[in-house]
């Protein structure tokens, strides 16, 4: 059986380092955000509207590369609690389809990074602040607390992430 592990947080807390990092070390894949490969080519200002359609590609996204996952394993840069909280942050609204598909889907593992790393500044990040990389981290941790499925919070430098991840990953498997 494939379990999806999802590395969610606010950005720029090493989403996407972890998630490569754990599919290089476990021999498998992993799925971008989708959302960056969007606001690339479409431009960063985004509607609330533009939010359900990320959320549509990427969980296209995601069924596609999980078709070609080793190991039983897939790690997740993204899935629909961070579509919620990015709704929820920018439009104080979130689309039914998302919470519909937070309801369906199964995940086996959350790991949730935590704001401790220095934020990096890129042409796509909106939040440099502390504060509301802070808010946004607790939005996604009461999201956790209040769902069923296990999660972990991932904090130090990236080779810290990686080995915390591991273990998490490992009492999983």
């Amino acid at each position: 059986m494939l379990k999806r592990i999802v590395i969610l947080g606010p950005e720029s807390t090493g989403k996407t380092t972890l998630s490569a990092g754990l599919a290089r070390r476990y021999h498998t894949e992993w799925v971008p955000e989708y959302a960056r490969e969007h606001l690339l080519t479409h431009g960063t200002a985004y509607t609330y509207d533009d939010l359900l359609l990320i959320a549509q590609k990427q969980l296209a996204l995601e069924d596609k590369i999980a078709a070609r996952a080793k190991n039983n394993l897939l790690f997740i840069d993204t899935d629909m609690y961070v579509m919620k909280v990015w709704c929820e942050f920018v439009f104080s609204a979130c689309h039914q389809w998302i919470i519909d598909r937070i309801v369906e889907r199964t995940y086996h593992l959350y790991l949730l990074c935590d704001t401790d790393l220095p934020w990096t500044k890129d042409e796509l990040r909106e939040y440099p602040d502390l504060e509301s990389r802070q808010q946004l981290f607790c939005m996604y941790k009461q999201n956790m607390i209040e769902q069923q499925t296990p999660w972990k919070l991932i904090r130090g430098t990236d080779e810290e992430r990686l080995l915390s991840a591991m273990s998490f990953v490992d009492a999983i498997k």
